[in-house]
């Protein structure tokens, strides 16, 4: 497979840690370059240090992925540094809220709507416009397993996770020829933003995991790897899963 990025260059939201670091890490050491974008400079710094050296170059600028003006500011910034946009990964997240969706506050419930699902629309019409529309790229959203079932506790994360994977699919359609545009749904990874799930409670969920563990930051990369270069070029509005074989058990009642 020719995942070879010398020369190509990808903007990755919440690219300080998690998910989002090691598909950054993981495009650099493919030869490509990274601008890094969270809220936080500190993690940023730290994060773009880790990354260098380890193939291409690195920046990073501080946005909130919930605001057009930063996103049209984070991919201007990254057209001036690196002279090209190929590639978008959408990966910042939140979830503020656990509980019954009938209880949530209008505070939180529109905090997790703009950096879950507007996030997702905002930065790609960014690119869009800034450079895609012209010379073609790549869109990867990361969505979740959540956003197709149910379960107790984070059901508004789930919705807007659902859409994460809708818009994939009508930004593909929309945006073909010249973009493609993928998500990947992950099980329950081993971040920051999951420790509420896994935290205290590992052994339990990795019982009712067929591959036996929780997800690592490491299992995600590969196929965000594969979906970003040419080795996906025949690849669009598809949202792979990967989540250890969780969503793939037995219907209720069935031994």
């Amino acid at each position: 497979m020719n995942l070879e990025l010398k020369g190509k260059t990808a903007l990755v939201t919440g690219g300080s840690r998690g998910i989002g670091l090691a598909i950054a890490s993981a495009y650099c050491e493919a030869g490509g370059n990274v601008m890094l974008v969270s809220r936080s400079a500190e993690n940023l710094e730290r994060a773009a240090e880790t990354l260098k050296g380890s193939g291409g170059e690195v920046d990073w600028m501080v946005a909130h992925v919930g605001s057009s003006e930063q996103a049209n500011a984070a991919v201007a910034a990254t057209m001036e540094r690196f002279g090209a946009l190929d590639a978008l990964v959408n990966n910042a997240g939140t979830n503020p809220y656990m509980g019954p969706l009938v209880e949530i506050d209008d505070v939180r419930m529109q905090k997790t709507v703009d950096v879950n699902q507007l996030s997702v629309l905002v930065w790609s019409r960014a690119a869009w416009a800034a450079s895609m529309r012209d010379h073609g790229g790549v869109i990867l959203n990361i969505a979740s397993i959540g956003g197709l079932s149910v379960e107790p506790g984070i059901g508004w994360y789930n919705v807007t996770k659902a859409a994460v994977i809708h818009l994939t699919r009508q930004l593909s359609f929309e945006l073909a020829p010249t973009v493609r545009v993928n998500a990947i749904a992950p099980g329950v990874v081993r971040t920051e933003l999951a420790r509420a799930i896994w935290e205290n409670r590992e052994d339990q969920l990795s019982a009712h995991i067929p591959l036996g563990r929780i997800g690592e930051v490491q299992d995600i990369a590969p196929m965000a790897m594969l979906l970003l270069s040419d080795a996906g070029s025949w690849i669009t509005g598809q949202t792979i899963v990967i989540d250890g074989g969780t969503s793939n058990q037995p219907s209720g009642g069935v031994q």
